[in-house]
């Protein structure tokens, strides 16, 4: 079965914003990407993890992939781990969820995810390989204890 591993937040402030996580949940900075220098830049932040999941921090700067302008702040998108992008493509697509975004030849050798668009207009990544910090789709499945609300 497809894992979720990945969920992008964009924000103004990426350097807050990830330092926010961090001290609340103690999440670990995994790695960053990007840079607020490089205009040609899809985006700039980092890249927090749990150990299972990669949460995403982010600035969005020249694409406006959600149509809601680059100033959106708030849950961008999600991603799916899958075992056969080609063969999930396509049974995306024939769903009618269309790609809106994808690797071309020069980004073979660093780590791109396929952009799909689903009902209602929501964005989600499908990726064979896991983003930085998340775990692969063979790892254990993690008991879901529940606990008292917050007071």
């Amino acid at each position: 079965m497809p894992k979720l591993r990945h969920i992008a937040i964009a924000t103004n402030d990426p350097a807050k914003t990830a330092e926010f996580y961090k001290q609340a949940f103690g999440f670990k900075e995994v790695g960053r990407v990007g840079s607020p220098d490089n205009a040609k830049a899809i985006a700039w932040g980092f890249y927090l993890s749990d150990g299972t999941l990669n949460l995403a921090i982010l600035k969005f700067q020249n694409v406006d992939q959600l149509g809601r302008g680059l100033d959106y702040v708030g849950i961008h998108h999600f991603g799916v781990l899958v075992d056969d992008l080609d063969a999930y493509a396509g049974r995306l697509e024939a769903l009618g969820a269309p790609c809106i975004m994808k690797a071309d030849g020069h980004t073979a050798n660093a780590f791109y995810e396929t952009k799909f668009r689903g009902p209602d207009g929501v964005v989600f990544d499908v990726s064979e390989h896991p983003w930085v910090g998340a775990a692969p789709a063979d790892a254990a499945e993690v008991e879901i204890k529940e606990t008292e609300p917050a007071e």
